[in-house]
């Protein structure tokens, strides 16, 4: 499958990059290419910017139901073109085609949801005494950069920007260099749904189209999610124009599994919160540390191993595939350099850590459990961002709680226990924006999610992120 060259959407055209450039698309199941994308310049992003910025003031004045029925419209556009979608995000990102359509189904409910909320922007009154009437309003931001990685294209360049777009702000969504195509066939579906200039789309490098979005001085609201160093960079370059930054960045997320738990269930729920069968991996909620006490360790262990060689790994394509390879070479190859890290640091490699039997091209890994992990060991240190887990012993309670809180990411944790004071002691206990209690950590609609510390600032899917788009302007009479 070959996909044609796509525009990018500024102020309501399909272009190319003002200079021509282009990247390659590469399916990581075949390491072929099988699309190129414009490599936006700085020049287009001033472009995308000047557009934002002149039509904000309409778009802001637009009535909230208004832009909520035209949210309606964007997520029924998703919904019509579903299967396609998912087909060029199976294709270019290497991710099971049947998660993917749950990606846009879930990228379409996420904007009914900011939709249905918009109405929330609004103001109130303030006691003021006899002499004096106060009230505040709500005043969107006139830009949003709104930047995203490559794990859920789809998902992200779409659902991610419902809530800046609900809140009368226009928007710049840039999608992961590795995977566009799915954003540049949104571009080509919305491209005469908003007012032009309201939603852009453009591609292109992180180091050059995402540096020039981020610390463009017209771009005073930026909204990233993808890893902590890039994310670190943003908040530098958006640190001499005093930007309201908000960031979503990676973990090293905790689960903790208690004597007490069902070592079987827990170990299943470990597979799914890890992601193995939904992105490989990669994402960063991915509970990919799991301290499990020593007297069920070893029958959490067999559960694990059993559950890891039920996944089919294989062509995205196929509906029955639970994994694909990983996004693209580089990544691969960070992976395969983790794995190896583990086996020379002392781990136990109890299952994968291969290329699995007769997938010789593309970039598979087989779902990768170790054991007899400690600390000090680089894999549980440090973020690997694919299929592989850390399972790690423990009997002393106060050096557990020590743990769970190393290194400085704090995303999400999970907890297994029977014991429901035991879980809230825990749940306080651990240092992360969202906890799962006996779960895999699948979030309700509408529950804010964004983590402490080195794992991000501000929160997303929710009332909370809808009013980071805008400030709150207060108003005194005097009678």
């Amino acid at each position: 499958m070959k996909v044609p060259l796509r525009g990018m959407l500024i102020d309501g055209q399909l272009v190319g990059a003002s200079d021509g450039g282009v990247l390659d698309a590469e399916n990581p199941t075949t390491e072929k290419v099988i699309g190129r994308l414009p490599d936006a310049t700085a020049d287009d992003v001033g472009r995308a910017v000047a557009a934002a910025r002149r039509v904000s003031g309409e778009w802001s004045g637009t009535p909230w139901t208004k832009r909520a029925a035209l949210l309606r419209q964007f997520a029924d556009v998703l919904d019509a073109n579903r299967d396609e979608l998912a087909e060029l995000d199976a294709r270019d990102a290497g991710l099971p085609i049947a998660s993917m359509r749950a990606d846009v189904t879930s990228a379409a409910n996420e904007i009914r949801y900011f939709a249905g909320i918009a109405g929330e922007t609004k103001g109130e009154t303030i006691p003021s005494g006899p002499d004096q009437v106060t009230y505040t309003e709500f005043v969107p931001y006139p830009v949003v950069a709104r930047i995203v990685p490559f794990n859920h294209p789809i998902k992200f360049i779409s659902g991610k920007a419902a809530a800046a777009l609900a809140a009368g702000a226009p928007v710049i969504a840039k999608p992961g260099e590795q995977t566009s195509l799915s954003a540049l066939r949104l571009a080509e579906l919305v491209k005469d749904l908003f007012p032009a200039g309201v939603f852009n789309i453009i591609t292109g490098s992180g180091a050059k189209a995402g540096a020039a979005l981020s610390a463009h001085p017209d771009v005073p609201r930026v909204a990233f999610t993808g890893s902590v160093p890039t994310g670190s960079r943003i908040m530098e370059a958006g640190s001499a124009a005093i930007k309201h930054v908000s960031l979503e960045l990676g973990g090293k997320n905790p689960m903790v599994v208690f004597p007490d738990a069902d070592a079987e269930k827990a170990a299943v729920a470990s597979v799914a919160a890890m992601n193995f069968a939904r992105s490989m991996g990669q994402s960063c909620g991915s509970t990919s540390r799991v301290f499990v006490h020593r007297d069920i360790k070893d029958r959490f262990v067999a559960a694990l191993v059993k559950r890891l060689s039920e996944l089919k790994v294989g062509d995205p394509m196929q509906d029955d595939t639970d994994m694909g390879p990983v996004a693209f070479r580089g990544h691969y190859e960070k992976v395969v350099r983790y794995v190896q890290s583990g086996i020379d640091e002392g781990a136990t490699l109890a299952y994968g850590g291969k290329r699995p039997e007769g997938l010789d091209t593309g970039y598979f890994i087989q779902p990768t459990a170790f054991t007899g992990v400690t600390m000090d060991m680089t894999i549980a240190q440090e973020e690997i961002f694919g299929p592989v887990v850390s399972v790690l012993d423990w009997d002393d309670y106060d050096e557990l709680l020590d743990q769970v809180n190393h290194p400085e990411l704090g995303l999400t944790g999970n907890i297994w226990t029977r014991d429901i004071s035991q879980a809230l002691r825990m749940a306080r206990h651990i240092d992360s924006g969202y906890i799962s209690i006996n779960g895999t950590g699948k979030r309700p609609t509408g529950a804010p999610f964004g983590g402490f510390r080195q794992s991000g600032i501000g929160k997303e899917s929710s009332v909370d992120e809808l009013l980071s788009y805008g400030r709150q302007k207060s108003v005194t009479i005097t009678l």
